[in-house]
């Protein structure tokens, strides 16, 4: 059986601040003997308060025009003390008034939502995950700003439609600067961050419904780029005098034949290097991104590498003189430009490159190739197994044409 409430909100005029032949007009909210005080923002004519009726005598414009912001005021107070019932919220004089002015947690902004998101996850998510928040916030504020013309927006009111406006807006964006319009899953990625943060409120009860509950996020199937073999013996084998691309080649084709990682790679140390069951070198370190481990035997390609820096390990403690990702990406692009490999040629298509011409074109199970590049799922790898299928279906297309000539 509930246990009864006693509710009551009463008007009152602070005759102890009296100015000029007016005083300040407060609303008192009462609850189970609990109650506060609410200024109404206004001074109204001392004289002409009935204190009795809570209301101002007479048919003044002043008269009509408080007694009817009175009324408002009671129907507003009342419905907050209603909503707060009906969401079975603990109940206080202090609730009450919070959800009139707007402050209490299903009055919470976008903005709100945001700022805890930075303020707690900064020690669970990785740098580049909170930059690329950083990026999805940057682009909400710029919807906000161009679309609704306001700086924020109450967490309540966005809905559907606004999901599948700031989705068009992301499709359809024009940078003044460098910045280029998002790609399909770009705008999926930035959705998708929208949708862990609405997750987030509604785990915090800062809101009810889901806005997401109806909206499908809609990835493109990309085709993951790799090298050939001729390609990457092509990399292995290239002579060059400047100091900056021989030592970005050596720390790709290390990427190549253990499948690690841009960040993976540059923290390598020697406490990384262990003995195998096998008795020999295997690398034994965690995935920076999932946190994964992983253990990978040392290929003799990649060996011969360790060793060619054996002496900046003893210097630097790390195992391979890594640039940072922009440079590396963009010495990556000079190689490319020398051997005429018209391949986009980033760092992580060596990742790629593991996963499918130096093990899965070689036989090496996919069971075995997951659990090399520390994928929690298998599916994850089967994207590679369906681009090595590609390779085997135009390599018997060479051989058809060779039949029949």
């Amino acid at each position: 059986m509930n246990n009864p409430v006693t509710f009551g909100i009463t008007f009152i005029l602070k005759t102890s601040k009296t100015k000029n032949g007016t005083a300040p007009l407060y609303a008192r909210i009462t609850l189970n003997g609990d109650r506060i005080e609410l200024s109404l923002q206004r001074r109204i004519t001392r004289d002409l308060w009935d204190e009795q009726k809570n209301r101002l005598i007479g048919s003044s414009a002043e008269s009509i025009q408080v007694n009817r912001s009175i009324d408002r005021t009671y129907n507003q107070i009342y419905e907050s003390f209603r909503q707060l019932q009906d969401e079975n919220k603990i109940l206080s004089a202090q609730a009450i008034k919070a959800r009139y002015l707007g402050i209490d947690d299903v009055s919470k902004k976008i903005s709100d939502i945001l700022n805890y998101h930075k303020a707690n996850m900064g020690t669970v998510l990785k740098p580049g995950t909170l930059k690329n928040y950083v990026t999805t916030e940057k682009y909400l504020y710029e919807f906000l700003k161009s679309k609704l013309k306001t700086d924020d927006i109450y967490l309540k009111q966005i809905n559907y439609s606004f999901i599948v406006d700031f989705e068009h807006f992301l499709r359809t964006f024009k940078s003044k600067t460098h910045r280029p319009t998002p790609s399909n899953n770009g705008v999926m990625k930035h959705l998708e961050r929208l949708k862990k943060l609405f997750n987030l409120a509604q785990r915090l009860e800062w809101i009810q419904k889901d806005p997401f509950a109806k909206f499908k996020l809609k990835f493109t199937k990309v085709e993951r780029e790799f090298l050939d073999e001729l390609e990457l013996e092509r990399i292995i084998n290239l002579e060059t005098n400047k100091t900056t691309l021989a030592k970005t080649r050596d720390v790709f084709v290390f990427s190549c034949f253990t499948g690690l990682c841009y960040i993976d790679v540059k923290h390598l140390t020697k406490d990384d290097i262990v003995r195998g069951i096998d008795g020999n070198q295997w690398i034994h370190t965690a995935r920076e991104k999932t946190a994964t481990p992983v253990k990978i035997p040392i290929l003799p390609k990649a060996k011969e590498i360790l060793i060619k820096y054996r002496e900046q390990e003893k210097i630097t403690d790390l195992l391979l003189p890594v640039y940072s990702n922009q440079k590396i990406n963009q010495y990556l692009k000079e190689i490319a430009k020398i051997l005429n490999i018209r391949k986009k040629l980033t760092f992580h298509i060596a990742r790629h490159t593991f996963a499918t011409t130096v093990t899965l074109s070689n036989g090496v199970p996919i069971e075995t190739v997951s659990k090399l590049l520390g994928h929690t799922k298998l599916s994850t790898t089967q994207i590679y197994a369906r681009v090595v299928e590609r390779k085997v279906s135009d390599d018997m297309d060479i051989l058809k044409k060779r039949l029949l000539n």
